[in-house]
């Protein structure tokens, strides 16, 4: 995520909301492909901005690398529909095309958020 604060919330949320899962936050975007093909992750939470290295695209071809190497990891999007629709109807899109698992409005309750994860 852009913001480290932002990812310690949501980390602190999920560690609160699902018992048995490990959340892992990734110190830099680009080295989220290599900690996935090690960790093999359940899941892949990832935030989308109209900036590097959080554009959809570059987040896409994370997508990419990890289902190589972890072909089961669910693939999630974080994105701010209120700052960017066009972009939240980008991510909404690649949901649609079947790229992604799920994608999430950053207006999402924690508990929701953590619903979802659980329940793929």
């Amino acid at each position: 995520m852009q913001s480290r604060l932002s990812a310690g919330a949501v980390r602190r949320a999920l560690v609160q909301e699902l018992t048995g899962y490990q959340v892992v936050i990734s110190p830099r975007p680009d080295e989220t492909a290599s900690e996935c093909r090690a960790l093999k992750p359940y899941a892949l939470l990832m935030e989308v901005t109209a900036y590097t290295p959080w554009k959809l695209e570059e987040r896409l071809k994370i997508r990419k690398s990890v289902k190589r190497e972890a072909p089961d990891c669910h693939i999630l999007l974080l994105v701010d529909e209120v700052a960017d629709r066009e972009l939240a109807d980008a991510v909404k899109k690649a949901k649609q095309d079947g790229l992604i698992d799920a994608f999430f409005y950053t207006s999402a309750s924690d508990n929701y958020l953590a619903a979802v994860l659980d329940s793929l």
